[in-house]
């Protein structure tokens, strides 16, 4: 079991921040568990649609939880999406993302050709929100992952990792913290800034040639901070900010995937840019 007590005793606050990343959902539902015609095997992409969509939930989220909005809003509009649950710990139920980013982009990897070759697409696109919208540049970087993938759409990645509003820069004033963290939930430390997964995930540019990028961010996100380190670099990259598509938009962390329809639709519009439609406040009743 991971050792909750001794994480919180030296780290109760950067525990707790990092517990934002959990859509509250109010009902555990079980993993992988089919909702509103998602995980659905037997789909086969239209022409409309062709390929389908693969959805990476965030850090203590899982395949569910993360999606209960954005995957039916998909599903309704005639796409073929899949969710999967990754980075497990052993006795740790519902809450993944915990274990380390490199062997979780091996289960994205695996996941990835389970959806190809149930639906006979050639490529697909993915969503990932936190860290599932970091992870899958190290699938596409070092496992492949280039040649199955049109587009990676990161709703609040954290690209080049966090401080969480500063207090990773406390861990050195807690003896032992840093090893804690690494040792008990890798996945965690993986993310932050200046780590050495972040390093080599960034060593020689943000991208991959083939790939379309897309970024939306909100300038209220209170784990991925300072905000801007979302944001990609290179060729086929557009950054987006919800507050320069609608001021009124006032979206943090959690709330920005989960709830948060000018994202949706603007991640919508990365999917299928020939038909894209301006994102404006009104695009909340789309």
């Amino acid at each position: 079991m991971l050792p909750w007590r001794r994480l919180l005793r030296p780290l109760a606050v950067l525990t707790l921040t990092a517990a934002a990343l959990v859509a509250p959902t109010g009902a555990a539902q079980a993993a992988n568990a089919p909702s509103s015609g998602w995980n659905n095997w037997s789909c086969k992409p239209s022409a409309a649609h062709p390929r389908p969509v693969v959805l990476v939930h965030g850090t203590l989220g899982n395949s569910v939880d993360n999606w209960l909005g954005f995957a039916p809003y998909l599903v309704h509009r005639g796409y073929c999406v899949y969710s999967l649950d990754y980075g497990q710990l052993p006795g740790v139920p519902f809450f993944h993302g915990l274990g380390p980013i490199d062997k979780s982009a091996g289960q994205l990897d695996v996941f990835v050709d389970k959806v190809l070759a149930a639906t006979g697409a050639a490529r697909t696109d993915i969503v990932g929100h936190s860290q599932g919208g970091m992870m899958p540049r190290h699938y596409l970087k070092f496992l492949g992952g280039a040649a199955k993938v049109n587009a990676l759409v990161g709703i609040a990645p954290d690209n080049h990792g966090t401080t969480l509003l500063g207090l990773t820069q406390l861990l050195p004033y807690f003896p032992g913290a840093e090893d804690l963290i690494s040792t008990a939930t890798p996945g965690l430390a993986d993310q932050i800034a200046g780590s050495a997964f972040l390093t080599r995930l960034n060593a020689g540019g943000d991208t991959v040639p083939g790939v379309k990028y897309t970024v939306i961010s909100t300038r209220y996100d209170q784990v991925v901070t300072p905000y801007r380190s979302q944001f990609l670099d290179g060729p086929n990259v557009r950054n987006v900010v919800l507050q320069d598509l609608c001021a009124l938009d006032f979206s943090e962390h959690v709330t920005i995937a989960l709830t948060d329809r000018l994202t949706w639709h603007e991640a919508l519009n990365a999917l299928d840019p020939a038909n894209a439609e301006r994102t404006t406040c009104a695009s909340v009743f789309d």
